[in-house]
């Protein structure tokens, strides 16, 4: 943190709120230490935190250079997009999303002549191309790649989408236990 937000970082937040917004951030396994450092917190407050943490599923424990580090879990990570997608799309809209990214997928495997990305990447080791013309094709790896991604996403949302709307939708049929 810089020394002008750090302040209002540490006056605005608790120790264990900054490590948990540290991590909300990470994009790869990282060493306690340098949670803490981010996070602006002693190694044990640190350490605390990620070991609730962990407890609580939302990040997995690793080592990285024989040092204990910590990761965003990845099943969490997933179940948290999946049900965000459901709160925030109504079936129709999901199915809409779900043909409009198979008609991108569909684009691109027209455009470049293939059936799929690994038949796509093949070419990049079976053909002459120059410079310019591979970070084109790179750039259309990353691109259809994301488009899987979200085709996942999309699709698991739509598998579980009665479920997670029948499980967060508050329960009227129960008779009421209050007085």
């Amino acid at each position: 943190m810089a020394d002008s937000n750090s302040e209002s970082w540490t006056e605005n937040m608790s120790g264990r709120e900054r490590v948990r917004h540290v991590v909300e951030l990470l994009d790869e396994p990282t060493p306690v230490q340098e949670i803490a450092d981010r996070a602006d917190v002693s190694r044990t407050t640190a350490d605390d935190e990620l070991q609730r943490l962990q407890s609580d599923d939302w990040v997995t424990e690793t080592t990285v250079d024989g040092t204990k580090a910590y990761d965003l879990n990845p099943v969490r990570m997933l179940f948290d997009e999946v049900t965000d997608l459901i709160e925030a799309h109504s079936r129709d809209e999901l199915e809409s999303q779900l043909t409009e990214l198979k008609e991108e997928q569909e684009e691109l495997a027209t455009e470049y002549g293939v059936s799929s990305l690994d038949e796509f990447r093949e070419q990049l080791a079976d053909e002459e191309f120059s410079a310019e013309e591979l970070r084109e094709r790179r750039n259309v790896i990353a691109t259809w790649e994301a488009i899987n991604t979200e085709l996942g996403l999309v699709k698991h949302a739509l598998h579980l989408y009665d479920d997670v709307i029948g499980l967060s939708s508050p329960r009227t049929d129960s008779p009421s236990t209050l007085a």
